[in-house]
């Protein structure tokens, strides 16, 4: 039954569809894996998977996916949303319940009963590579609020919510992607801050704790990574008083396979975790479990847990087929509109000209994934009829998200070196944190636009669109 503890990852390519995971999921189903994670594909796509990966298996499983930004963040042509940080902004708690009901409703329209957001972590280190605009912010207080009022609103709509990663990974300057973080703070400090916005979930009701692959000496001194530490584990059961579904972060990632000793997918269930997920080889870690000197005791309350969260997840309200979330999607590009009209950050709205030229300065290429495209700003331009190309107001195009593995948290020195060169543009728009608008040189007006998703690019279109003169 140990299988039930393994979250094998599923991953679309526009070439094969999910064809070349045939393997995978027919090694999961044989060793009797407890769901799955999935990274992208169409919506019809991914709802034909998932009724098929039930009917193979024969009994229910857990299938998640990261929606952080809204279903559409993995599934093209469902709802997007602002990046939390972008919807905290706001200052509108009911654009947040909007945002997590609206994702729960479509996630579970798809199969996905699973949904691994909200973000607790706090965003409290300009260095941070990986965090940034995925928090709800810097104040505990205020983040723990926006984590329940998520929590809430999704798991109010029938799929699970969780929250992660935990005890925080806010403060490390170094992505857990690659390498092992430490967070330095002591115990006191950690109290007061990156433990309370997972302590304002855990009383909101959330089923499920993401943990992060990160040392945090005041929590235990030996410097095991959260996911592989007993004290850290406990502190979450018992000073925090969760009783639900433990998950690991990915253990593909490099500051989960980087310890010596046991298989991960072992020392994470023998320091506390239920679930394992994205296991590098999940027939590999089923079969170190097996050989492993786990207790049954221990792995039963793991599937006892797994067992609950399964039961938690089917028990939600039904949903019709194809249901969108009503007025939530409809607000979707209304919540984008209000970000871009507050967003001028540097100097004041200037009236444009056209044509317009842009100029794209991408600081998120050369990853281990790819990013999305950079282009869609001027897509909806010329869809709207709007002259581009030279001899009207220049604007750049300054795109840095938090992406896994980048390794940093500001431009990089080829994105300042051209920021340099454009700095004679008529306004500069940031894809990214507020903060990197204090990275651009020049006095040309800066406007926030959070993220490269469609749906703050097509949002800076029509901000362009609206000052044209």
């Amino acid at each position: 039954m140990h299988g039930r503890l393994i979250l094998p990852a599923l991953r679309w390519r526009d070439d094969t569809g999910f064809a070349h995971e045939a393997d995978t999921i027919a090694a999961a189903l044989r060793f009797g894996a407890g769901g799955f994670i999935l990274f992208g594909g169409q919506p019809d796509a991914v709802r034909q998977l998932t009724a098929e990966l039930r009917a193979r298996a024969g009994r229910p499983l857990l299938i998640a996916a990261d929606l952080e930004r809204g279903a559409g963040q993995q599934f093209p042509g469902l709802t997007e949303f602002p990046p939390p940080a972008a919807l905290a902004a706001l200052g509108d708690p009911a654009a947040i319940a909007s945002a997590a009901a609206t994702t729960a409703r479509e996630a579970l329209d798809l199969g996905v009963n699973w949904v691994l957001a909200p973000d607790a972590d706090l965003d409290i280190e300009p260095a941070n590579p990986i965090v940034q605009t995925r928090s709800f912010g810097a104040d505990p207080v205020a983040v723990g609020a926006a984590v329940a009022i998520w929590v809430r609103a999704c798991q109010g709509e029938g799929a699970l919510a969780c929250i992660k990663h935990f005890p925080g990974h806010g403060r490390t300057t170094r992505d857990s992607h690659d390498e092992l973080p430490t967070v330095g703070a002591d115990a006191a400090t950690l109290g007061d801050t990156d433990l309370v916005p997972f302590g304002a979930g855990v009383s909101a009701g959330v089923a499920t704790v993401m943990t992060g692959h990160l040392r945090v000496p005041a929590l235990d001194p030996t410097g095991a990574p959260a996911t592989f530490s007993a004290p850290i584990l406990r502190h979450l059961r018992e000073a925090l008083g969760f009783d639900g579904l433990i998950v690991t972060d990915a253990l593909m990632m490099g500051a989960a396979t980087a310890g010596a000793g046991d298989d991960p997918a072992v020392r994470a269930l023998a320091a506390g975790c239920d679930l394992l997920c994205y296991p590098a080889d999940p027939e590999a870690a089923y079969e170190a479990i097996a050989r492993s000197a786990l207790s049954g005791v221990r792995i039963d309350q793991s599937l006892r847990r797994y067992a609950d969260a399964l039961s938690r997840a089917a028990s939600g309200p039904p949903r019709a087929a194809g249901q969108r979330g009503g007025e939530a999607v409809a607000r979707s590009p209304q919540i984008a509109d209000r970000l871009l009209t507050q967003g001028v950050v540097r100097g004041s709205a200037p009236t444009l000209r056209t044509p317009i030229e842009l100029i794209v300065i991408d600081d998120d290429q050369g990853g281990a994934w790819p990013a999305g495209p950079h282009d869609l700003v001027e897509r909806a331009l010329k869809a709207a009829g709007v002259p581009t190309g030279i001899g009207g107001s220049r604007i750049v195009l300054a795109f840095a998200e938090p992406r896994a593995s980048k390794g940093r948290a500001g431009f990089g020195a080829a994105s300042l070196e051209a920021l340099r060169a454009a700095a004679n543009a008529n306004l500069v728009m940031v894809f990214g944190h507020p903060r990197l608008a204090a990275e651009v040189p020049g006095d040309a007006p800066v406007i926030v636009a959070w993220h490269r998703q469609r749906l703050m690019q097509e949002a800076a279109a029509r901000w362009i669109e609206d000052r044209l003169s």
